[in-house]
């Protein structure tokens, strides 16, 4: 018969009821499949105002805590639903999951994978999406302020400066926001997102195709131009995808693949709405890291943090309970 800490350790394993049924509709997809399945989820949309809800290089230790003992050859299905976020932690989870599945890698995004999610989507080697999923573009930002629109700005003062001496002095004022390697720093970031999207197409999903330098540029400056996109948070579906050239397959194509994958999706959305996780990494074996956060509480209010919301603890947990 098991002891005390052997029940206890059973009873945490098998995780809440969202726990239970996700996994349970995890495994499933694992079994239609044959592949492996590992979903990255954000609760960015349930909890906007907390923080960790972005890439950051805290989810490395959740893909390595999933892909632990995972029989890499039958490469991998990623669920992605994501805001984006740090372009490093972007880079080097890519190249993580590289390692680990080489180009094996296929990308699944129920609703949204913006900015650094899009990118990670660009690195698979295919896309299935559905009707109501969205990418976005991958232009950078600093504290939402775009790099291609500061460019602008530089460019457009240079202009009138040129043409209209008069306007010099309102155009110092509007300059004069920015520190001096600014401009520097919006020029590298832009180069640096178009070099990793474009390596990660180049050498994934468009390797064998003779004129995937076309294909790739054409994409790149599709999502990468702020000039085209004319928003950082302009939502691109799945037609619009395959319109500028990006290997989308259709998530409808297939009922019981599609049902399976949304299954999983709404059990995500239900655990972010019913418990206080902000984010899932998640594998078909249930090996979970599950980023969760409680709000700080002084002399019985919520204590308010700079940027508006409650300040958090996050802590890391296998399973979950309902607040």
């Amino acid at each position: 018969m098991p002891n005390w800490n052997q029940i206890l350790d059973e009873i945490t394993a098998a995780g809440s009821t969202h726990d239970i049924c996700r996994r349970r509709y995890l495994r499933r997809l694992h079994e239609m499949t044959g592949r492996n399945v590992i979903l990255y989820y954000s609760g960015w949309l349930q909890k906007p105002r907390v923080q960790g809800t972005e890439i950051n290089d805290e989810d490395k230790n959740g893909f390595m805590t999933v892909v632990h003992r995972m029989d890499r050859s039958r490469g991998l299905d990623l669920i992605l639903h994501t805001p984006g976020g740090d372009a490093a932690a972007t880079e080097s989870l890519v190249d993580y999951l590289r390692a680990m599945f080489g180009t094996d890698i296929r990308a699944f995004v129920p609703q949204l994978a913006m900015s650094g999610g899009t990118m990670v989507a660009c690195a698979c080697g295919e896309i299935v999406m559905g009707k109501q999923s969205s990418l976005g573009p991958i232009d950078p930002q600093f504290s939402g302020i775009p790099a291609h629109g500061v460019m602008e700005e530089f460019e457009q003062a240079i202009k009138s400066a040129r043409e209209d001496p008069a306007t010099i002095p309102i155009w110092q004022q509007i300059v004069a926001k920015y520190s001096p390697a600014f401009l520097g720093e919006c020029q590298k970031a832009i180069a640096w997102s178009d070099e990793m999207t474009r390596e990660w197409l180049k050498t994934g999903m468009f390797a064998n195709d003779d004129d995937r330098d076309e294909k790739v540029s054409r994409i790149l400056r599709e999502l990468g131009d702020h000039a085209l996109t004319k928003s950082h948070a302009r939502h691109l579906s799945s037609t619009r995808c395959r319109e500028i050239g990006l290997k989308v397959s259709q998530l409808e194509d297939d009922q019981d693949l599609q049902e399976a994958v949304l299954s999983v999706h709404h059990a995500c959305m239900l655990t972010f709405s019913a418990t206080a996780a902000v984010k899932l990494i998640e594998n078909h074996d249930g090996a979970a890291f599950i980023k969760i956060v409680r709000n700080v509480l002084v002399a019985g209010s919520p204590r308010q943090s700079q940027a508006g919301g409650f300040d958090s603890e996050p802590e890391i947990a296998d399973s979950l309970e309902p607040d």
